[in-house]
């Protein structure tokens, strides 16, 4: 049974091991391939941001995922998130269980929408699940992303409203 609570600061380890592959890759985040490790901590700990952790029954650390404001002041209604799965656990349901417990936590925060900023095009596993739980498609951003292996790919802007305005 999988498990999301607030991470703490002694699940860094854990959360690094999941961030690590992932932002190695290049593939689906912007982040600096070569990213050291006391930076992501302090972006992906930051205490402005909600820091969540999707553990498995023995609390071993499956994904990690961020939720803050996407905008301040007169933006700050519409959350944004940021997922990452464990390359061990994908395809097993903790992406979709990760949003799903996102778009509550930010309901129960006040948000009245969710924004994706920036998803990769070529992660299509990522936008057909965005898509599949309610996100649509509302922005393209033309050779956005270079992607390691593809080149210049677009980048989508995804939206949500999660309750009325």
């Amino acid at each position: 049974m999988l498990q999301l609570r607030l991470a703490e600061p002694a699940d860094w380890p854990a959360i690094w091991s999941v961030l690590e592959p992932t932002f190695r890759r290049g593939d689906t985040y912007t982040f600096a391939t070569d990213i050291p490790e006391d930076e992501a901590r302090s972006l992906w700990l930051n205490p402005r941001l909600a820091t969540y952790v999707a553990c498995d029954a023995q609390g071993a650390v499956l994904g990690t995922y961020v939720l803050k404001a996407n905008q301040p002041g007169q933006g700050a209604h519409v959350a944004n998130c940021g997922y990452v799965v464990s390359d061990a656990a994908r395809g097993l349901g903790v992406a979709s269980a990760m949003c799903e417990h996102s778009q509550r936590e930010a309901v129960a925060r006040g948000f009245l929408a969710m924004q994706f900023n920036f998803v990769v095009s070529a992660n299509a596993p990522a936008v057909h699940l965005w898509q599949k739980l309610g996100f649509a498609i509302v922005g393209t951003l033309p050779g956005a992303f270079r992607h390691p292996r593809q080149g210049f790919v677009d980048a989508f802007v995804m939206y949500k409203q999660l309750q009325p305005a």
